[in-house]
């Protein structure tokens, strides 16, 4: 005789049933049909309970009281970050969420205790046939297409009003009152009032049904737009709302969320007022780290997305202009069986029994290609890898680059007209076509529009110097800028030229690395040049040495030792063209346009010296 089943076993019996029953629901299934079904997921939690000594609980429910263990290889979350408040309010939404699934368990203890019996009393309050309008889909599985067209929530105006609509979005917040439940659903930078009522095809049970959706599941809804009388507060679509007609589960969110998307919002404030705000009670912001631990949730802010659209955009112009003035992207290998540009700070691995690192910059392949490979222009969008323990705001060990490089024909200026028209292209493209985006992140992170000249002012470097002597700065004419005498130049050139973008070139050559050509006038001086956006550096560029023997005249001048350097010295030995380029940080340049202060912000997943995951 086999033996009876174990708890565990009953457990997954009854969520088989019970997702069989839902699928039941969903194809219309009459009462009659489904009352088998019922009396045996109800057979079947009482044996659980007879088994095991306690009730039978859904899955997930039974976690809701345990604390929420950090990403899987994550730095862990050190409530030492969080102030009391926010832990007393975090504690507070637990409570409130472990009491909303009791009363979810229950009302459907009693909603099949009165079908098993025949009553029907608590499922009266559905029109008869009216069951399929709610209930959690069925696992997408790609099983069929429907040829349903979902609308996106962006797209919902006026014009619509009157329309039966299909959404697919988020659940941002939940409001219950006596006869209805109002939602504000949730997708990508937009979000939109819904509302569900008792009343013609709507029961209670379905209201119910809405009102324990928790917040941050995907579902699908459908239902009538309509005009509101006056506008809705807090939602981007304000002048419309979907009366909800049908409301499905896609994928259900656990009820208690390590980031509320609601707080992740909030504004940017000063120590002072997140001080204030709370001593008053009122919620506080999340911390830095945390964000970064849930990354996937913090992602869901409008900002954020606003952020990295943003961020996508930057490429598709970096791409477009230079690919309308003859420039061929090409992909440079990321291992590297030396440190790039003969520098020390790399990540290095093995490589099949040989030791090997990952690129600091495409720079020498760059150079094979456009100079000596004979293709004269080229780009790349790339990853760049900086063993550099600096964890400060603008510092990354691995981030996008943006680079290329050029022939020219007598004279690096060449290459600044083209950096000058790259970034003004830039920056028009994306104050016309990204003005929503603009706004969204200016809403949490409060920012003034980039001023920038046509044409891009560009200053020499001992006029940069100049301007920070004249200011009481003591700056070495010879010797390069620090972070603050950046900063410095950045604030005197706003004030006395009106722009937050310029370029500096003629830099010193003993600062700059051994490849760069010596300028012709002044040979302390250098054809290199920087590129500046509110008084930081986004690019770093230079007319290169192409000449073979002068090159290895300038290692040794660096110290060098020429065989480790061969595999570069090797690629001019039979003709390189006079040539020159730079290469621009993405994540620095998307948080100095937008006015961020740290480069996490626009790095979607960072890394630094203290975080590696997620």
């Amino acid at each position: 005789m086999a033996s009876p089943p174990t708890g565990e076993e009953l457990a997954v019996m009854i969520e088989d049933k019970g997702n069989e029953i839902r699928q039941l629901k969903f194809a219309k299934t009459s009462k009659d049909d489904l009352k088998p079904h019922i009396d045996e997921l109800l057979a079947l939690k009482a044996k659980f309970q007879s088994t095991t000594g306690a009730p039978y609980v859904a899955p997930g429910q039974e976690k809701k009281v345990e604390p929420v263990p950090a990403a899987t290889s994550a730095a862990p979350v050190d409530p030492n970050k969080k102030s009391k408040k926010q832990l007393q309010r975090e504690k507070k939404e637990a409570e409130k969420a472990i009491a909303k699934a009791k009363a979810k368990e229950e009302r459907e203890r009693k909603q099949a205790e009165a079908a098993a019996s025949g009553g029907g009393s608590a499922l009266e309050s559905t029109p008869e046939g009216q069951e399929w309008r709610y209930g959690d889909l069925p696992m997408v599985q790609s099983s069929e297409m429907t040829g349903k067209t979902f609308c996106p929530v962006g797209d919902l105006t006026s014009a619509k009003a009157g329309e039966e609509i299909w959404l697919r979005a988020r659940v941002h917040t939940s409001r219950s009152i006596k006869k209805g439940v109002f939602l504000v659903l949730r997708q990508a930078l937009y979000t939109v009032q819904a509302t569900v009522f008792v009343g013609g095809n709507v029961g209670r049970p379905m209201v119910q049904y809405a009102e324990d959706v928790s917040k941050e599941s995907v579902i699908d809804v459908r239902g009538t737009l309509v005009v509101t009388p006056s506008p809705v507060s807090g939602c981007t679509q304000k002048e419309v709302e979907l009366k909800i007609e049908e409301i499905h589960v896609v994928s259900a969110a656990d009820t208690f969320m390590p980031v509320i998307v609601a707080d992740a919002m909030r504004p940017d404030r000063t120590p002072e007022e997140e001080e204030k705000q709370e001593k008053e009670g009122k919620a506080p912001t999340v911390a830095a780290d945390t964000r970064l631990d849930y990354r996937w949730i913090d992602l869901r802010t409008p900002a954020n997305q606003a952020i990295f659209k943003i961020q996508s955009a930057v490429c598709q112009y970096f791409r477009a202009n230079l690919a309308s003035k003859g420039f061929v992207e090409i992909h440079s290998p990321k291992l590297l069986a030396g440190a790039s540009e003969g520098g020390s700070e790399v990540f290095t691995t093995n490589y099949f029994g040989m030791e090997a690192c990952l690129a600091q910059s495409p720079q020498l392949y760059k150079q094979m290609a456009a100079a000596c490979g004979g293709f004269g222009r080229v780009m790349e969008v790339g990853p760049v890898f900086r063993a550099e323990k600096s964890r400060t705001h603008r510092h990354l060990c691995e981030f996008t680059g943006l680079d290329f490089e050029m022939v020219i024909k007598e004279h690096y200026f060449e290459v600044l007209e083209v950096f000058s028209d790259l970034f003004i292209n830039i920056f028009d493209e994306l104050n016309r076509n990204c003005k929503e985006e603009l706004e969204a992140v200016r809403a949490q992170h409060p920012f003034e529009d980039l001023r920038y000249a046509r044409p891009t002012l560009r200053l020499t470097f001992q006029e940069g110097i100049q301007l920070l002597i004249d200011a009481g700065y003591d700056a070495d004419p010879l010797g390069d800028l620090s972070t603050e005498h950046e900063k410095k130049l950045g604030d005197l050139v706003a004030d006395k030229y009106g722009t937050d973008f310029f370029m500096m070139d003629k830099y010193p050559l003993d600062v700059r690395p051994f490849y760069t050509m010596p300028c012709p006038s002044n040979p302390k001086h250098s054809n290199s040049f920087d590129i500046f956006i509110r008084g930081e550096e986004i690019v770093s560029g230079a007319q290169r040495i192409h000449d073979l023997e002068f090159l290895k005249e300038r290692a040794r001048e660096h110290d060098i030792p020429l065989d480790s350097i061969t595999s570069y010295l090797d690629a001019f030995k039979h003709g390189a063209e006079p040539h020159g380029g730079g290469g621009i940080g993405l994540e620095r340049v998307v948080m100095l346009f937008l006015g961020l202060k740290n480069i996490r912000k626009t790095s979607m997943f960072p890394r630094d010296p203290k975080r590696c995951a997620p």
